[in-house]
């Protein structure tokens, strides 16, 4: 009876991989999207190569004790025969070992329903990669992306990808429009694992087939052949990048007459405003740009330049009502900051331009406002000639309670060892965040999309030995051309004039310390629009950080002003 019940324990093990491989798979709401996993795993790990991987090193060439198998004109036991030289020889790596990106697009499908809004939505998720060509043809680059798509060929398709530069789209792919999302303990730090991935009621896919996008050389995405990462790692390069994997992606699906967005976060909203020009330059029409936490002008940064410290003021005041700080709380925020962009672009402003000039009675004057409005001590303020560096004012603002302030969301409280210091040690609102994103996606792309590759996903990468290049030829207009520190602004201009149906949304979060609202503002606000374009750009403000989404409530609120821009952008004419 025993040996009965083992033998048929063996052989109903044995029959399960055949009986999972043999499901048949739902065709989907996606007939544009067909099931091509044959071709697309062409270039994945089989479960017999991952074993094969793992125990390598355990029993290389089957043999228990360690010896090597036998090279041509040698035998494994002959006289002055090295052991460890002959298990040398059996690892070593040969071209198949490496692990590199696929040439052949990879393309993995599969079938999902989401509720929004209390509405059932049936989509086919794909998670791939695309193969950027240069002009004759070679391939240079392998971009992944995943796609949330319902199958209507005419529907509207955004683009989303993260910043950095050197970033991967793990932050707005996992925590923001798409149709799960990862639940963080946000402003707090999140609990450790496990974490809990949940259908996202505010999700954009109800609007807008969704396609997020990993920067060359981070998440999945890499270099083919010969091509290094150099030539992808600068502000030019990463726009050519993305038009080309855009355009790709437009062809390989046949969206190319459908309603188009970008929605870049951060860096990514360098990109948008510089891949809005090229984009028009290769026909390829937008109908929307969304700006989250924007960056426009590197130029800005340069020592020296004073716009910067004033972008700040407004920032400053919105986190310091947020920790109670003021001796006068405002009673309404909106109304208060609009009153202090007043003083920072004004007395503050000119306090600056007057330079060493200033006399002492305007100096202390404009010192006590500042502080009034920003919760430092007027004698800090003094102390620092009137400019408040962000990082000082993150480690300043909460001192007496020995904490710090996150930077891309200044809600976030840290502890440092040394309380004394001028600067933060670390980023409690990056830390406090990384760990649930990364191991969400983790568990996410292998376990409902179902996609495997040798390779390491990486969050944020930063080549070795290669320094991001900021030089961009900007639209040679109105002053444009050459420049050493990205500046699109004039690029997004450009494109808006070209295409004046172009609408664009600025999203911000005015606890933001690393893309300050009221900096937004003035890029935005130096456009040159004639006009009949300016109604063109709106603005939007939410009480969050720089990842405004990790507040859930003012996602619901982007989400529903996100839905008013759509509506607007893809009315007929």
């Amino acid at each position: 009876m025993r040996s009965s019940v083992l033998v048929a324990l063996l052989a109903a093990l044995l029959a399960l991989p055949g009986a999972a491989l043999s499901q048949p798979g739902d065709a989907g709401p996606d007939k544009s999207m067909v099931d091509q996993t044959k071709a697309s795993h062409a270039d994945l790990p089989t479960a017999a190569e991952r074993d094969e991987d793992s125990h390598a090193d355990s029993d290389c060439g089957g043999k228990s004790d360690g010896a090597a198998s036998a090279q041509p004109g040698e035998s494994a036991g002959s006289p002055g025969g090295d052991a460890r030289a002959d298990r040398a020889r059996c690892r070593k790596l040969s071209d198949a070992d490496i692990a590199t990106a696929p040439i052949a697009e990879a393309r993995v499908p599969s079938h999902h329903v989401a509720t929004i809004d209390g509405k059932s939505i049936a989509y086919t998720a794909t998670a791939g990669t695309l193969t950027l060509r240069d002009d004759e043809g070679k391939p240079t680059g392998s971009m992944f992306y995943v796609a949330y798509t319902t199958g209507d060929p005419h529907r509207p398709v955004t683009f989303f990808y993260n910043g950095g530069p050197g970033s991967s789209t793990v932050w707005l792919h996992m925590g923001s429009l798409g149709p799960v999302r990862v639940l963080t303990d946000s402003p707090k730090p999140t609990h450790n694992a496990p974490y809990t991935l949940a259908n996202n009621d505010s999700s954009l896919l109800d609007k807008s087939d969704l396609v997020f996008l990993d920067a060359m050389g981070a998440g999945y995405s890499r270099p083919l052949g010969e091509t290094k990462l150099a030539a992808f790692w600068g502000t030019d390069q990463d726009i050519d990048a993305f038009a080309r994997a855009i355009e790709r992606y437009l062809t390989m699906n046949g969206r190319w007459n459908a309603p188009k967005f970008l929605f870049g976060e951060s860096y990514g909203t360098t990109r948008s405003a510089g891949l809005s020009y090229r984009l028009e330059q290769d026909g390829v029409q937008l109908n929307g740009i969304v700006l989250l936490s924007s960056v426009l002008n590197y130029g800005r940064f340069r020592p020296g330049f004073e716009q910067d410290m004033v972008d700040y003021i407004p920032t400053y005041a919105a986190i310091a009502a947020y920790h109670h700080r003021l001796t006068a709380p405002p009673a309404d925020i909106p109304s208060f900051l609009a009153e202090v962009r007043e003083f920072a672009r004004g007395p503050y402003a000119l306090a600056l331009a007057k330079g060493q000039d200033l006399s002492d009675t305007e100096r202390q004057a404009v010192a006590e406002k500042l502080s009034s409005y920003i919760g430092l001590p007027a004698s800090y303020i003094l102390d620092a000639n009137l400019r408040i560096a962000p990082e000082r004012f993150e480690k300043e603002l909460l001192r007496d309670q020995r904490l710090t302030l996150g930077r891309y969301d200044a809600r976030f409280t840290g502890q440092d060892v040394d309380a004394a210091g001028e600067t933060p040690e670390f980023d409690p609102s990056d830390t406090g965040i990384t760990g649930a994103f990364v191991a969400a996606f983790h568990d996410y792309i292998d376990h409902d999309l179902g996609y495997q590759t040798r390779l390491d996903y990486r969050p944020g990468y930063e080549a070795p030995g290669v320094r991001w290049d900021f030089n961009h030829k900007a639209a040679d207009l109105g002053g444009g051309g050459d420049v050493n520190q990205a500046d699109v602004a004039l690029d997004l201009s450009q494109a808006m004039r070209e295409n004046p149906h172009l609408l664009v949304y600025s999203l911000n979060g005015i606890y933001d310390l690393a893309t300050p609202f009221f900096g937004t503002e003035y890029d935005l606000g130096h456009l040159q629009l004639e006009p009949a374009l300016r109604s063109n750009v709106r603005f939007a403000y939410y009480p969050s950080g720089h990842m405004v989404y990790l507040n859930p409530d003012a996602l619901k609120l982007m989400k529903a002003d996100l839905t008013k821009f759509y509506d607007e952008a893809t009315a007929p004419h």
